[in-house]
């Protein structure tokens, strides 16, 4: 395609909003209007999901609820009023709590001022807030945020570390939706202990994010934490961004939560639109149809040419991965979907990756996320009518029109700066992009059985754990890992209880030994004296 034709072609596929001044150019994926005409028959289908979806439909069969992250910013599309009112008390709640604590309306127990808020959560309940607040968060935010987004015991200690002469002025906020996942209540338990060896009065500095009458929130009760906020059951986890899960700590950081939900609706509102070359979440649908053969066979590269942007490719991934990997189509046909999402920023990519994406293996397409503005304030010029910012500008361009030339497909989305109306808007077109594209390929974007099955694979590994100890513990001699293994579960379970062990001697905990453990074969083992 020669530079006027594919000029042309930019025009005829430029998207912009103009209440937010967001662009959106597909123009650099290369498909045919054969295919985008085949498609319009699915696209109307997705629209009507998409508006029975809006309207209440049960959408996770799994567990048989309403799938409802549009209505958190116009709560009154709820198909209930006392869902319109549980939204809007929910707000309200969060921005009076928040101001209460910058204020100091709210105090530690010391009679000190809270400065720091440690942030306990994992998946969605951590991956929204840490791109929020890497976007967003003033320099001199009210509060420092800290996150414990994993059971890593060495990640928790470092983070807790950071903390030291800080904690009788931190606020510790835990996140679970039904209070009985493992690495959040692991959190809260290793915090708890380090305050309680602090002489700190845990439940006077701690919140919870929780579904109503979740155990955690009767732990909540029983103690007399300062405050609870709800998880609505039909939010889930990579949608909860605009929920208390993202709103609490954007408003603790003193982030404008008004303004990330207006960009929000904005963007849901033009998302609605029913006719494809209108509707930019339609236009990404498409592009990713497009660049995958609807087959997700190639990767979605994310760029986002601005530092507070780095974090967006971890919450795409979630958001995208966990949505769209599906084994099942909606007729139980195997199908196995979804994109694989990476990324990190430019144009630190450059110097790193772009290099295989420029002349490697064909296997993905780009999105470069475009900031128009550099900074805030005048830019010095480094050399005659040349900033930093130009050179930023000029590297997204030539990377874009190099992999272009070498025939890598590219998409691109451009906003005018980082603020939080235009952040809620990226969120609320992905959010509706992958929800149509989902549509698209048949499968259900708002089921996770996956991650579940993750789930019960884990609580069996544990269980062996104790079942090994309680063999060992009764033992009259040392066992082989043979022995072992036909004492619990059976020998098919030989290499769990090796990896088990392995761990157990690493962290001189429980058994004892003997042998060497690079030659499996050659153990002896026997419970720790």
């Amino acid at each position: 395609m020669d530079t006027n034709q594919l000029w042309q072609r930019y025009q005829e596929w430029l998207y912009h909003h103009k209440g937010l001044d967001l662009y959106l150019d597909i123009s650099r994926v290369r498909f045919d209007s054969e295919l985008v005409e085949s498609l319009r028959p699915r696209f109307a289908t997705a629209f009507s999901d998409m508006q029975a979806l809006e309207g209440g439909a049960i959408a996770n069969p799994d567990e048989h609820r309403q799938v409802g992250h549009y209505w958190l910013r116009a709560p009154h599309r709820a198909p209930r009023p006392e869902l319109t009112q549980a939204i809007q008390a929910t707000i309200d709640q969060i921005q009076r709590f928040a101001s209460q604590v910058h204020t100091g309306q709210i105090l530690a127990p010391t009679g000190k001022t809270f400065t720091h808020l440690l942030w306990i959560g994992i998946g969605g309940s951590a991956l929204g807030p840490q791109f929020v607040a890497q976007a967003l968060s003033p320099d001199r935010p009210p509060l420092q945020i800290q996150f414990i987004d994993n059971t890593d015991p060495d990640g928790i200690d470092r983070v807790l570390s950071q903390l030291q002469g800080y904690l009788d002025r931190t606020l510790v906020a835990v996140v679970s939706k039904s209070g009985g996942t493992p690495e959040p209540n692991n959190g809260l338990a290793e915090v708890k202990a380090v305050f309680a060896a602090e002489g700190l009065n845990f439940p006077r500095q701690a919140i919870a994010v929780t579904s109503p009458g979740s155990k955690l929130e009767q732990i909540v009760q029983q103690q007399g934490w300062l405050a609870h906020f709800p998880i609505f059951e039909w939010v889930g986890g990579r949608t909860s961004e605009l929920s208390a899960v993202g709103l609490l700590p954007a408003a603790l950081q003193g982030i404008d939560i008004d303004a990330l939900l207006s960009g929000a609706a904005e963007m849901d509102e033009a998302t609605r639109i029913t006719e494809l070359t209108a509707n930019p979440a339609a236009l990404l649908a498409l592009a990713w149809y497009a660049a995958g053969d609807g087959q997700g066979r190639k990767d979605m590269v994310i760029l986002p040419y601005k530092d507070r942007l780095m974090l967006f490719s971890r919450y795409l991934q979630q958001l995208v991965m966990e949505s769209l990997g599906k084994a099942l189509d909606l007729e139980g046909r195997l199908v196995e979907q979804g994109i694989a999402v990476y990324g990190n920023k430019g144009s630190t990519d450059q110097h790193a990756y772009v290099q295989q994406l420029r002349d490697g293996i064909n296997n993905f397409f780009a999105t470069f996320i475009e900031v128009l503005e550099d900074r805030q304030g005048h830019s010095p010029e480094l050399e005659p009518d040349v900033t930093s910012g130009d050179y930023l500008n000029g590297f997204f361009q030539g990377t874009r029109q190099a992999l272009y030339e070498n025939h890598r497909d590219s998409i691109t989305v451009t906003i005018p700066r980082v603020n939080a109306r235009q952040v809620g808007a990226l969120i609320a077109l992905y959010e509706r992009a992958v929800g149509l594209y989902a549509s698209l390929i048949q499968v259900n974007a708002y089921h996770q059985p996956g991650v579940e099955a993750g789930k019960k694979a884990a609580a069996q590994i544990l269980d062996l754990q104790k079942q090994m100890l309680q063999v060992l513990q009764g033992a009259a001699h040392p066992l082989s890992l043979e022995e072992l293994a036909q004492q619990v579960g059976g020998i098919e379970q030989i290499e769990t209880l090796y990896l088990i062990l392995r761990h157990l001697q690493a962290n001189q905990r429980q058994v004892a030994i003997q042998g060497d453990l690079g030659q499996p074969h050659s153990l002896k083992i026997s419970a720790r004296s």
